[in-house]
């Protein structure tokens, strides 16, 4: 019987495991960008934590937002305001790898939202953010539903 129960668990464990590295949204605690409002960050210019009230699923994962204008405005075009990579780390992504990344490093560049590991990374990042950008849009499509 413990046998049997502990092949079920393990099981289990390998599944949750697997499905949390094909994620392709980063979501901590299954909060889309550790629960930020990712409009916020267009129309407001700096993180903005989001309310469990105003929440939406999209790819799977609960985004959290601090308006119900940009709770609608994410509804009528989410892929405008989704980060580039999932929100994984765009300096990971140019070098072949996905990280979880922190609110504070995001950056829109020609109206996409990006973010990073940390800010030392996102110095990195920034020395050569157009080089950088063509090598994770590259290694995404291959990368978005691995870990």
């Amino acid at each position: 019987m413990k046998k049997a129960l502990f092949a079920l668990a393990f099981t289990f464990a390998s599944f949750v495991s697997v499905k949390a590295q094909k994620q392709e949204v980063f979501a901590p605690n299954g909060k889309a960008l550790n629960g930020y409002d990712a409009v916020a960050f267009f129309k407001q210019a700096k993180p903005v934590m989001g309310a469990d009230n105003l929440s939406y699923t999209y790819k799977d994962v609960k985004w959290l937002f601090s308006t119900r204008t940009n709770l609608d405005a994410f509804k009528a075009d989410p892929e405008h305001y989704c980060p580039q990579y999932g929100g994984y780390c765009a300096y990971g992504m140019a070098e072949g790898h996905k990280a979880p990344t922190q609110p504070e490093t995001w950056t829109v560049i020609n109206d996409k939202l990006y973010f990073n590991y940390n800010l030392k990374v996102k110095s990195m990042w920034k020395k050569d953010q157009p080089a950088n950008i063509v090598k994770a849009d590259k290694n995404w499509p291959e990368l978005k539903d691995k870990q």
